[in-house]
């Protein structure tokens, strides 16, 4: 049960349906600068970094893992839609159910929304770089399709879904308790994680008893990094994370 939410929690925020029925309903539903490491992967880009906890003296590597960047940018001032549908094969577009043309790439895997108001929105990349390199293949296509396109647009980072593991077991009563019930929400009945709000960095966290986590909210991995340290601290100092 509790790998089922964890494989939904850190799955793309703006997952694409496959179905445009049902994505039309989905979106209506709507530093550490000691960073010793950085691995790309074919499944996502892994970071890993030490961190030491307050008055243990032991110093532990975390594994971070980015599960997708979600990240905006302007084509244009405004963008014939039909025509894009058209000359773009595999396109979805049916403006009845949703606004907006899905265009899925194989390399990099992502899924681009694009608006008629010239907007589009990268989801699926599992860096910066993937998602720049997926806006730049759909900007080059939607512009050989004789649409006037921005040369190099300024893509902004909206969201970073990342997750990460404590190595154990973790008590998610006892968490509620320390963490503060101002930040926390935890009601297992209805779902099996606990949900822990930072203000710095602005971030949400849902904690798992296995001992998982899931980080979203974030604008650059450094805050996904920043809000784990800050998290394994507080449980150490606690007594809650041996």
């Amino acid at each position: 049960m509790e790998e089922a939410h964890l494989r939904e929690a850190s799955s793309p925020v703006m997952a694409l349906p496959t179905s445009m029925s049902q994505h039309a309903g989905a979106v209506q539903r709507e530093r550490r600068t000691s960073v010793i490491g950085r691995f790309p992967t074919d499944e996502g880009h892994i970071f890993k970094y030490p961190f030491k906890y307050p008055n243990a003296g032991e110093v532990s590597m975390a594994v971070i893992k980015i599960e997708n960047v979600v990240a905006s940018t302007s084509l244009g001032a405004e963008l014939d839609l039909q025509a894009i549908a058209l000359a773009l094969d595999g396109a979805e577009y049916e403006p009845e159910q949703f606004p907006g043309l899905i265009y899925r790439l194989k390399e990099p895997k992502t899924a681009t929304l694009l608006f008629r108001s010239g907007k589009a929105v990268c989801t699926g990349g599992k860096s910066l770089e993937q998602v720049k390199l997926a806006i730049g293949k759909v900007a080059k296509q939607v512009e050989a399709a004789g649409v006037a396109v921005k040369k190099d647009p300024k893509i902004e980072v909206q969201n970073i879904v990342a997750t990460s593991d404590f190595g154990a077991k973790i008590n998610l009563n006892a968490i509620a308790m320390t963490l503060g019930l101002e930040n926390v929400e935890y009601e297992p009945e209805q779902f099996p994680g606990l949900v822990y709000r930072l203000a710095s960095p602005k971030v949400v966290v849902l904690l798992f008893g296995s001992g998982k986590l899931v980080c979203t909210g974030a604008r650059k991995p450094e805050d996904v990094e920043i809000a784990v340290d800050k998290i394994t601290e507080e449980l150490k100092a606690a007594g809650l994370l041996h």
